[in-house]
Formats: C-alpha cells, sequence, structure tokens
C-alpha cells in the first residue's frame, strides 16, 4: 500500500480538536513575532539600543528579530527529523514551550540602563531559543491538519490553519494599541510594553493542554506502522528534491516577505519618517487582521476548486499591482488610506498566497520526509523573505532618504520571483491518487529503510 494513500476518515470531532489546536499553535507563533516585531519598531531601540540614533536602533532592533528567523532552518531540520521518524504530536508541545516561554522571558529581561551589554545579548539568545521552535512548529502544526483532513478538502482546512496568523497579529496589536490608549506614552515606553509579553503565557497553556489531548497524525500511524521512518529525512530531502526546495524557497519569499512589509516596514515609515502618530496606522493594521481571517479560507476552499498554484500566483501577481499604490495610500497619512493599503495587502494579496499555500507545499513531499521538507523549505524562506524584509526596509528606506520608491521596487521583484517559482512547482496541486502508480519515496537500501526506536 503506498504511503500517499489516504488515512481513513477521522471523525468530526477529531478534525476540529486537531485544526484548533494547530490554529492556536500558528497563533502563538505569531503572537511572538508580531509583538517583537511591533515593540521592536516602537520603543526596543530606546531599551537596549539608547545610545544609537532612532534610525540606527531600529535597525539594530530589527536585526535581533531577524536572529529568531535566522534560526528557524537549523528549527526545522532538527524538529522535522524528529517529527518525521516519532511523530508530530510530541514534537509540537516541545516547540510551542520554547516560542510561548521565550515570549514570557522577553517581558521579564532588563533593560540596557539596568544590566548594560547584558541586555541586548540576552534578547539574542532569547531569540535564538524561540526561532529553533518556531522552525519546527509551523511544519507539524500544518501537517497535522492536513493529514487529519480529506484529501479533497485540504486547502480549507489547512488555510484555517493560517487564520493563527492574522489572530496572532491581531491579539497583540490590539494590546498594544489598547495600553498606548490609556496610558501615557512614557508609560508605554518605560514599563508597560512588557505586559503583552508577559501574557503570553496564558496562550501556551491553552496550547499545551489541546496539543496533550490529540492523538498522532493517522497518516503517520500507518506510515510508521509500514516501517517506512526514513532514518535521516534531511538527507532525502536535499538529495533527492533540490529542485523542489529551491522553487518551494522561492515561492515563499514574497508571501513572508511582503506580510512583513505591510505590517512591520509600514509601521516604521509611518511613525519614524512620516513622524504621524503610531495609533491610526496600528488600528487600520488590525482591520486588515480581522479582514484577513476571513478570506483565508476562502482562498483555501477556492484552492481546492480551481487549483493552489492558480490562486498562490494570482496572490502574488495582485502584489505587484499593489505595490505603488500600497505607499501612495501609506503616505496620505489618512486613516482610511491606511485601512485601504493594509486590507489590500493582507486580507487579498496575501490572503490569497497563504489559503493556497499549506496543501500546496504539503503535498511536495511524501508522508515520510513530510515534516522535515516543509519545515526547512517554509524556515528558509521565511528567513529570506519575513527574516530579512524589515532589514532590507529599513536599509532602501534609509539609502532613499526615507522616500519608499526603492522599497516599491523590491516588492514587485520578490512577489516576481515568487509568482515565477510557484508557476514551476509540480505535485503540489493535490495528494495522489491512492489507485494510481506512485512514486516511490523510500530508498530500497537497507540503511534507509529502518523502523522508529
Amino acid at each position: 500500500m503506498s504511503e500517499s494513500a489516504t488515512a481513513p476518515a477521522s471523525p468530526a470531532g477529531s478534525l476540529r480538536k486537531v485544526v484548533t489546536a494547530s490554529a492556536l499553535g500558528t497563533t502563538v507563533e505569531y503572537y511572538d513575532f508580531t509583538l517583537y516585531a511591533t515593540t521592536a519598531a516602537l520603543v526596543f531601540d530606546k531599551v537596549f539600543f539608547p545610545n544609537a540614533s532612532p534610525l540606527i536602533g531600529t535597525l539594530a532592533a530589527f536585526a535581533t528579530y531577524f536572529v529568531g528567523y535566522a534560526a528557524r532552518p537549523l528549527g526545522g531540520v532538527i524538529f522535522g527529523h524528529f517529527g518525521d521518524r516519532l511523530g508530530r504530536k510530541n514534537v509540537l508541545i516541545v516547540t510551542m514551550l520554547m516560542m510561548g516561554l521565550g515570549t514570557f522571558a522577553v517581558g521579564l529581561l532588563p533593560s540596557y540602563s539596568s544590566i548594560g551589554i547584558a541586555a541586548p545579548l540576552l534578547l539574542v539568545l532569547i531569540r535564538l531559543v524561540q526561532g529553533l521552535g518556531m522552525g519546527g512548529e509551523y511544519g507539524g502544526g500544518l501537517l497535522m491538519a492536513l493529514e487529519y483532513s480529506p484529501r479533497e478538502r485540504q486547502g480549507f482546512f489547512t488555510s484555517l490553519v493560517h487564520i493563527g496568523t492574522p489572530a496572532g497579529v491581531l491579539i497583540p496589536v490590539s494590546l498594544v494599541t489598547v495600553l498606548d490608549a490609556v496610558l501615557p506614552s512614557s508609560a508605554y515606553a518605560g514599563w508597560a510594553w512588557r505586559l503583552p509579553f508577559l501574557a503570553s503565557i496564558l496562550l501556551v497553556g491553552v496550547g499545551v493542554y489541546m496539543r496533550l489531548h490529540v492523538t498522532e497524525s493517522p497518516e503517520f500511524v500507518r506510515m510508521r506502522a509500514q516501517r517506512e521512518v526514513q532514518s535521516l529525512p534531511v538527507r532525502d530531502v536535499f538529495t533527492q528534491r533540490p529542485g523542489t526546495v529551491v522553487l518551494s524557497v522561492l515561492a515563499k519569499i514574497a508571501e513572508s516577505g511582503l506580510f512583513n512589509i505591510y505590517y512591520v516596514v509600514a509601521i516604521t515609515y509611518v511613525t519614524t519618517e512620516l513622524n504621524l502618530d503610531k495609533r491610526p496606522v496600528l488600528i487600520a493594521v488590525l482591520i486588515a487582521c480581522a479582514v484577513e481571517c476571513c478570506t483565508l479560507p476562502y482562498f483555501g476552499a477556492l484552492s481546492d476548486r480551481i487549483g493552489r498554484r492558480k490562486v498562490y500566483i494570482a496572490g502574488a501577481l495582485f502584489q505587484v499591482v499593489l505595490a505603488v499604490p500600497f505607499f501612495l495610500l501609506m503616505q496620505t497619512g489618512s486613516f482610511w488610506g491606511y485601512v485601504v493599503g493594509m486590507t489590500l495587502g493582507l486580507g487579498l494579496g496575501h490572503g490569497a498566497m497563504y489559503g493556497a499555500q499549506g496543501a500546496l507545499f504539503a503535498n511536495l513531499y511524501p508522508v515520510n520526509v513530510r515534516y522535515t521538507g516543509l519545515s526547512v523549505t517554509q524556515q528558509i524562506g521565511a528567513t529570506l523573505g519575513g527574516g530579512l524584509s524589515p532589514l532590507i526596509g529599513a536599509a532602501l528606506l534609509t539609502a532613499g532618504h526615507g522616500h519608499w520608491g526603492w522599497l516599491a521596487v523590491y516588492c514587485v521583484a520578490v512577489a516576481l520571483v515568487s509568482s515565477l517559482a510557484a508557476s514551476r512547482l509540480r505535485n503540489g496541486e493535490r495528494q495522489p491518487d491512492p489507485s494510481a502508480p506512485q512514486e516511490q519515496a523510500v530508498s530500497s537500501r537497507p540503511s534507509e529503510r529502518t523502523s522508529a526506536p
């Protein structure tokens, strides 16, 4: 029996529980990275890099933000290995604890004025730990939903997991906006920024509890019973599927990178370069994220009907057209300009790509290396896209003396690259028909075919 055959249908209650637990994990993941990015744009230059100029301090804060991204591919290799050999569930509990406790620790971290250079060094260490955990979190959470769901609805159910991304933006930005509204600016910069970091422990507690009460992926259980566990999944991914790795990484860059351009860099541009109040643009982000929570399932379901690549490429090309109008809307300084720009960017452009992405990318790999393949390519793509885009965006704004022209060129370029790469992806539209001849996914060499410990 082929390993790509679908597992027996799971009870609806089990599927709902798995999707909810996976979405909550994605929420914790993006709660951390969004909260860090927001706080980096607003106060971290003063808290951890007080001796630098405002723009250089922001660049330094975004550099520590990138450290978390840089650790993600290594986390994908490590946790992908154990996820493919030992199972998805237990790995996901570990990764959630690493991310969530790291976020909590940032809220307790002393400032530069208290402990000097040790403060930014400890911040970098925490970001490394979080990045490792995040590298393993996404792949496992998405695969639990994918491998529980019916083959013909994988786009829809994996898009529900992705709702955790805008939700992970919505919650911390809401908290920051409320704190900014009810407290003096000196209070937020002085101590209140820590409160959303400390509050993350509530999400972590709920998430760990839910994951303890879900069962292992049925496809993994069947694959393990057939003794098709790979001894070294990462070797198979890079030696047998190098083209898939490269194309999926390139296809990922625009989805991850432009998300952070719309959110992280746009806030920096409005507050630092235009010197305007941060509250209207933060509220615009909230509205756009709420819209994306609704559009993601639509695009996921649409990808099941017309094809995942078509939806993904359409989202990328939409963002090519949007690049210049988006920054013109930001430049107006108008609240409704912010809302329209953010909603088009996040709710439509990013929503189309992200809604189709889970099922498209996961089905590029067979079950016994799927966790590793999805995690590694996703995290390399996220590092090159989302991790670098705040640094590139801040640098391009500096090079342009505060004008966004070169930044728009960057947005167009990455969107075109990702759309071209996605057009070359194959075998990611749907799971193969179990009755059709299948690719031999496991090497016939004895050293490759092993039982799990």
